[in-house]
């Protein structure tokens, strides 16, 4: 979903990157079961009979068409569900506005649309409300807005806009499996895409982006060859053996997942793949992630579709072909769009410079899970609202695994970091229901360290 942040210091938010129809009506415009998970799970606990419901950076509108559809299809459903959706300024999907209306006509309740930014909610909002949903938000608070500041703000925020006992449901990429961040590990990359995606992404995110790798310890070692070599002349040829912060690998690992999905939907490869729906759910072995990929030729001839035509299958008016053979053929083309774009060709070039736009300034992992889930309860206590916000259930915190981009990855690096989503349902909970707070407690005691536990029980002790 797109960022409801303001323009501060570092790179300017891209929203006509952001706006455009390929983006925001395509790309942007899925996964509408797993966005609306924990509102659906939010709805069950609210006892309101006409709830109102927040969601922050709608996009194309995939979740309110899935929760639309959830809606239509049971009776166990709230009297009616009054939706407001807050989208930043400037950013237009018509593919949203079918989906408003189409909410509207159905009788579920009514459905707006408000432009504004995250860290102004409590002004857009008359009064406290029942749900607020937001999907991939706080990194873009984090890389456009000002920083961890920001994220604090937010989370400071969101209690006073909640009613008591009211719920937050965040979905966001997952995060890494370490204490901290700035964790140093060892990572070595032997395949010739990512070794060049390496030299190209990492120094302009380095040295362009907001990210928190500053501390002396945390710029990246190289060696090739046992030798030590600078990031922009990394020979894509050779192996590299790469020692850095934990979270900076997994900054790669990720936007190279990201620039992948782009360099397909840009068409110039040649092949652009079905990627939601149920073509994209064409499982061999859905647990494996092994799948058969349903794609589209394009006119562009600039690289080689012929060849993956022929490792292919018709299928209607498109192709099918095994999943690990179409990962083969798009890696040999995005190897050839790397070089290009490093060349000064106009084709090649133009798609890596959109992409950087769009999402190559974006940090994603801001905070673990753990910590993530304490700086909420710590900053929402110290809001002094009377309520504090935390997971109340085992079932409020999940971490789903994306397991087709799971086996790809296996595939291409040797110690590849563990990829999916994280889900979090947080409840306002009123610092008077010592019940609620000692459930809350118990999820969040295994998950958060205990100088965050600590920090929690002090911020407490003001409010209660």
């Amino acid at each position: 979903m797109t960022a409801q942040i303001e323009t501060a210091v570092g790179n300017a938010f891209a929203t006509a990157a952001k706006s455009d129809a390929g983006y925001l009506d395509e790309a942007a415009n899925s996964h509408g079961r797993e966005k609306v998970q924990m509102v659906l799970n939010a709805l069950a606990r609210t006892t309101t009979d006409a709830p109102h419901l927040v969601e922050i950076g709608p996009g194309g509108g995939a979740a309110l068409q899935y929760l639309a559809d959830s809606l239509t299809g049971t009776a166990d459903r709230p009297g009616t569900l009054d939706v407001t959706l807050i989208e930043a300024p400037g950013v237009v999907s018509q593919a949203l506005a079918r989906v408003i209306d189409g909410y509207n006509a159905a009788g579920l309740g009514t459905c707006t649309l408000t432009s504004g930014l995250a860290q102004n909610l409590g002004s857009i909002l008359e009064h406290p409300v029942d749900i607020v949903a937001a999907s991939a938000l706080i990194h873009e608070v984090y890389s456009y807005g000002s920083g961890y500041r920001g994220i604090h703000e937010m989370m400071q925020t969101l209690p006073a806009i909640l009613k008591p006992g009211g719920h937050f449901a965040y979905r966001d990429v997952r995060t890494v499996d370490a204490a901290t961040l700035h964790e140093t590990v060892t990572q070595t990359y032997t395949h010739r895409g990512w070794l060049q995606f390496v030299r190209m992404f990492t120094p302009q995110y380095l040295n362009g982006s907001r990210h928190p790798y500053h501390r002396s310890s945390d710029y990246p070692t190289v060696r090739q060859d046992s030798r030590i070599v600078a990031l922009e002349d990394i020979d894509p040829r050779t192996t590299a053996v790469i020692t850095g912060p934990i979270g900076l690998f997994r900054e790669i690992q990720r936007h190279y997942i990201t620039f992948r999905d782009y360099a397909w939907r840009s068409g110039l490869l040649g092949f652009v793949p079905h990627l939601d729906g149920q073509l994209g759910a064409d499982w061999i072995d859905a647990e494996a992630g092994h799948k058969r990929v349903h794609f589209t030729l394009t006119e562009s001839e600039w690289l080689f579709p012929a060849l993956l035509k022929n490792a292919s299958e018709p299928y209607g008016d498109h192709y099918v072909t095994d999943g690990d053979i179409f990962d083969e053929y798009t890696d040999a083309a995005i190897i050839e769009l790397l070089a290009s774009a490093e060349d000064g060709d106009e084709r090649g070039a133009a798609v890596w410079g959109e992409w950087i736009e769009r999402e190559g300034h974006e940090t994603y992992i801001y905070l673990t899970l753990g910590e993530l889930l304490a700086e909420f309860a710590i900053r929402s206590a110290e809001a002094n609202t009377g309520t504090v916000m935390m997971p109340l259930t085992s079932d409020d915190v999940i971490t789903p695994e994306r397991a087709y981009y799971t086996r790809y990855l296996r595939k291409r690096l040797p110690n590849a970091l563990p990829d999916g989503k994280q889900l979090v349902l947080f409840t306002n909970v009123p610092t008077s229901d010592t019940e609620a707070l000692r459930a809350g407690m118990e999820i969040l005691r295994p998950l958060c360290s205990r100088e965050a536990m600590a920090r929690l029980h002090s911020a407490l002790a003001q409010t209660i």
